[in-house]
């Protein structure tokens, strides 16, 4: 086996990536406190054609020298807006018509392997703080919640690793045409 180069890959320039159709899939930020998180959303966000990243409340914005970090410019591809709170956020998508679902330990949570993507749907996934999650004002905002399976002990995830299992999902079932 031989790796691949960087020029093999056939990546998208930033302008013909900014061209190209996107995944109906708008990832919200609920008060993000760590700005390498961030980064790491824009990241993922990149990787799976996300349409957008809406920052909400303490969450850091781009230009940011801990975002790109772990953004590596991935904040210059991916269009992002900022809002002061994440309930006035959902309620813009909601006009918009998004449905919305808290990526969040509920009650009456769907299992992220149980959750069925629909054709014709525009997501709004929210991730939460670090420590306290999605807040509850968020939470009674959104259509439901969607929780990642876990067999361990910790019963959490890193909000930015959540972020690239729950976008991996999305995307790998809107790619098999649902």
């Amino acid at each position: 086996m031989r790796k691949i180069t960087n020029e093999e890959l056939g990546r998208p320039s930033a302008a013909e990536f900014a061209a190209m159709e996107k995944m109906p899939v708008t990832v919200v930020l609920d008060n993000v406190r760590s700005a390498q998180n961030v980064g790491a959303f824009f990241r993922t966000s990149d990787a799976f054609a996300a349409e957008r990243i809406a920052l909400c409340g303490i969450t850091a914005v781009p230009p940011s020298r801990d975002i790109h970090k772990t953004a590596l410019g991935a904040e210059l591809t991916v269009p992002w807006s900022r809002h002061a709170t994440t309930p006035e956020c959902i309620a813009q998508l909601r006009a918009e018509g998004y449905e919305i679902y808290a990526v969040e330990q509920v009650e009456g949570a769907v299992m992220l392997d149980a959750f069925r993507v629909r054709p014709g749907v525009k997501y709004a996934l929210v991730f939460g703080n670090e420590v306290d999650g999605v807040g509850q004002e968020a939470v009674d905002m959104c259509d439901g919640a969607i929780e990642i399976p876990q067999s361990g002990t910790k019963h959490s995830i890193n909000v930015s690793v959540a972020g690239g299992v729950v976008l991996w999902s999305f995307f790998a079932r809107l790619r098999a045409g649902f």
